[in-house]
Order: structure tokens, then C-alpha cells, then sequence
């Protein structure tokens, strides 16, 4: 089976990951400003629980630093391990207010608490069919962000523009977990109803112009489109659009 045909697959599976989670991390709920230091999330990209506070992040437009923690991992589990107290994930730590906390719905609450001033949205709120339906969103995507791969160790943190309910940014996400690469998560949520749809087929015709003065619009004026995924990879320079041809360069250069 082709690369294209297995990657076009895995596309179908990760639009159903959305699907089966409302496509929940889509839209921003409140603009708000950047803290000086992005919190730090030991997250698992397979994980149901750390999905809700990664929507949470899109949510708020916030930026994160990953530290992948895959099952397996051994590059940040001990560090997670040393700063909470047990390997459980989703972990969040910020520098800002000196919070590490533990539970999906605590630090959902104390995301849009400390950074949104208000409580959390009905539709970001904990529900009790979520943890099933966010398993079997997870297995429509095969798993993958769950386990560790062999990969070398950039020097340097990547940057990823993406939003969570992004089918394209997932497979992305998915394969920097595996590989235990960390990266600077750069929120870049819909902020207008005008925004919805792929980069090419939004639901307002005619040119796309972004909300002036909002993150879009900021990586707009350098890029001249808005598209996720978009890497950058300060080890190497490089900076690409288009999730298969990410994917086929993270294999090529941290895979092994």
C-alpha cells in the first residue's frame, strides 16, 4: 500500500477523532493574552484526558510547551515524575502562578479561570460519557501518539502552529509524541464562525482575510495564508506546510 493511500487513511481516522469529540478545540471561546511564560504540559497525544486540556488551550488561544510523555517514553516521564510525584497524565505545570496539577477537569477549570476569567463553557465542561467516547475517539485513530519510537534528540525545542480539532495537525501531534520530541504548541483556533473549514474551503467565500490584530492575522502577515499544520524547526532551518510532507521529515531526521 502507498505512503499517500495509508496517509489518506490516517486522515479519514483522525476526522473521526474530531468528530467523535465535537470538534471541540476548534473555535475560540475568549481571545486572551499570552502569559509570559507559556505553560508546560507532560501530555500524551492518545490520551482522552489530555485531549480535553489541550481543547481547553485552543479554547483560550494559549500556548503551551509539550513534553511528550508516550507510554514507554523515557525522556520525560522522570521529569513529570520528579515534579508531580507519579507518572500520570495530563500534568500541568506553570511558571506563572507556581501551579502543578493533576486531572483533566481541575486544570481545565484552572485554565479558563486564571487566563479567560471565567468559569469553564458548557460545552468544555467534564461529562460523564466523555471518557468513553474519548477512548473510542482515540481508536478510531489506531493509538497512534500512545507509544514510544526510537528517535534522536533535537537540541532545541520545534514550534508547531496548530489547533486541536485539526485532523491534519493531529498526525503531526501523534508523531512528535512517539518520536518524545518537545515543541512550542502555537494555538491558532478559528476566531470567526467565517473561519470554518479546511484552509481551502472555508464557509465564506471569496479571499480570506483574518481578524485584524489576532494571532491569525500576525502569522498571516509573515506566511500570506493561515494553514495547519505549520513546523519550524530551529535545528534545521526548516519550516513546512502539509502534514505528510512533516511527517515524512521528522522521519528522516529524528526517526531511529
Amino acid at each position: 500500500m502507498s505512503n499517500l493511500i495509508v496517509h489518506n487513511i490516517n486522515v479519514l481516522g483522525s476526522v473521526t477523532t474530531s468528530s467523535l469529540t465535537a470538534w471541540r478545540g476548534c473555535l475560540v471561546v475568549k481571545q486572551v493574552p499570552q502569559p509570559e511564560k507559556p505553560p508546560v504540559l507532560y501530555d500524551m497525544e492518545a490520551c482522552p484526558y489530555c485531549r480535553r486540556v489541550r481543547e481547553a488551550l485552543t479554547a483560550l488561544n494559549l500556548d503551551a510547551e509539550i513534553r511528550p510523555c508516550p507510554k514507554g517514553g523515557r525522556r520525560f516521564r522522570p521529569e513529570a515524575e520528579a515534579l508531580g510525584g507519579k507518572q500520570q497524565f495530563p500534568l500541568l505545570v506553570d511558571e506563572n502562578t507556581g501551579k502543578v496539577m493533576y486531572e483533566s477537569e481541575t486544570i481545565v477549570e484552572y485554565l479558563f479561570r486564571q487566563y479567560g476569567g471565567r468559569p469553564v463553557p458548557g460545552f468544555y465542561r467534564a461529562k460523564g460519557y466523555q471518557p468513553a467516547l474519548g477512548s473510542l475517539a482515540s481508536a478510531a485513530s489506531a493509538l497512534r501518539g500512545l507509544r514510544a519510537a526510537a528517535a534522536k534528540i533535537p537540541e532545541q525545542p520545534l514550534h508547531l502552529w496548530s489547533f486541536e480539532g485539526s485532523p491534519f495537525s493531529r498526525l503531526v501531534r501523534e508523531r512528535l509524541c512517539e518520536l518524545e520530541i518537545p515543541y512550542t504548541l502555537h494555538n491558532l483556533g478559528k476566531e470567526h464562525w467565517t473561519e470554518i473549514g479546511p484552509a481551502r474551503q472555508r464557509i465564506k467565500p471569496g479571499p480570506y482575510t483574518p481578524s485584524p490584530g489576532g494571532k491569525r492575522d500576525a502569522f498571516y502577515q509573515v506566511h500570506k495564508r493561515v494553514q495547519v499544520p505549520y513546523l519550524e524547526d530551529p535545528n534545521t532551518g526548516r519550516g513546512l506546510f502539509e502534514s505528510a510532507a512533516i511527517l515524512k521529515y521528522l522521519d528522516a531526521t529524528y526517526a531511529g
